[in-house]
């Protein structure tokens, strides 16, 4: 447990570490001042001023990192300032985390393409030329409680190598034989963090029911030699794509849902319910994720941690472009609107919508995560 904590922190951690390097390096190279990098949030733990003058600070708080720009108001003027700095150049700075998070999905996808990229959109892209599919074996996804299968102490993420002394193909396959050895003790050689071992299985006798009491899956590795950066460019996208799809579908049902139940109509707030259910099924907060990192952290292969750092690192990317004013994609979206209008941004305007930006965020963050621990619960 201990240890998918840890890595999980770790794989977090460096993701917004990286999105905030962004930002820094792409001010150094306008003409911004960096005043402080930080790993981490304060308290502080160390700090060292570096030979190019940046404060760099490693601190206690291991949820991310931060990067201090000098003058960091749109309305400060002075040399070296952010606020001093071009509306293109602030373009850059901005979104400068955003693809630094993109760079880093494109590189661990192209990474494991090589060695085997799991499928798992239905229209994942790949050259058919230089791609080589591997069907891996068949796999526990979800154990039924009280069911044969978690009784044998099988459990969620064991390979199923023999069953009833047949080999497993598919979970096709493996359904097949179960009804073949209704009611029966079958043995059950099983993978499990790559060593083989073997359990005894009391199958049910029921015509309709559950028989193993497990949900099964089979996933599906494309490897690839020359095309690798081209598939982990293109699957970048794809996995862009689908996250947009998703954050569009997650507000549309939320928004959608919360109006309905203000709806005098009894029908139309019962249906709300629907909505709501459908936006926190498809969104996950702060605990969402770290309950998705710390158990594949403990029990996952390099390649799945390695597939979930990728598209956590494109959420964190795709999270930022939203013209939310607290993030990155808000500030810039604020400063576009003030140039098109030609008005000066004044550091009290802009400090009042980073607040009520911040504040609208926060409650989203606290819905979503109600959601989440409602989720978990039950």
């Amino acid at each position: 447990m201990w240890l998918g904590i840890l890595v999980g922190l770790l794989i977090l951690t460096l993701l917004v570490v990286v999105h905030e390097l962004g930002h820094a390096i792409a001010a150094v190279k306008n003409g911004v001042v960096v005043e402080e990098f930080g790993i981490g949030f304060p308290p502080t733990i160390f700090r060292k001023k570096l030979k190019n003058g940046v404060n760099f600070s490693i601190n206690l708080l291991p949820l991310g990192g931060f990067v201090k720009l000098k003058g960091e108001n749109d309305s400060a003027s002075k040399k070296g300032d952010y606020g001093a700095a071009t509306f293109a150049q602030k373009t850059k700075i901005l979104f400068a985390g955003v693809f630094a998070n993109w760079l880093v999905a494109i590189i661990l996808l192209s990474g494991l393409s090589l060695f085997g990229l799991p499928k798992i959109l239905p229209n994942q892209f790949y050259i058919f030329s230089d791609t080589v599919e591997i069907v891996q074996p068949v796999e526990i996804a979800t154990l039924n409680k009280d069911y044969p299968a978690e009784k044998a102490g099988l459990n969620v993420g064991d390979k199923i190598i023999r069953f009833a002394g047949q080999e497993v193909p598919s979970v096709e396959s493996l359904i097949t034989i179960s009804k073949q050895n209704r009611g029966k003790s079958v043995d059950v050689i099983y993978d499990r963090g790559g060593a083989e071992d073997y359990t005894k299985v009391q199958l049910l006798d029921s015509e309709e029911g559950p028989l193993f009491g497990a949900g099964l899956g089979q996933g599906v590795l494309v490897k690839s030699t020359w095309s690798s950066p081209i598939v982990g460019l293109v699957t970048s996208l794809q996995f862009t794509q689908a996250t947009f799809q998703g954050v569009y579908e997650s507000l549309s049902n939320l928004i959608s849902g919360l109006v309905m139940q203000l709806s005098p109509d009894a029908n139309v707030r019962s249906q709300a319910g629907d909505n709501l259910q459908s936006a926190g099924d498809s969104v996950a907060g702060p605990i969402g994720i770290l309950g998705t990192i710390f158990p594949s952290a403990q029990k996952a292969g390099l390649a799945q941690l390695t597939l979930l750092a990728a598209i956590i690192s494109i959420s964190l990317a795709v999270f930022n472009v939203l013209p939310i004013p607290a993030l990155d994609g808000g500030r810039w979206f604020l400063s576009f609107i003030f140039k098109l209008s030609k008005k000066k941004l004044t550091k009290e305007i802009e400090e009042k919508t980073q607040a009520i930006g911040f504040s609208i965020l926060m409650g989203l963050v606290l819905l979503v995560t109600i959601i989440d621990v409602t989720r978990i619960l039950q």
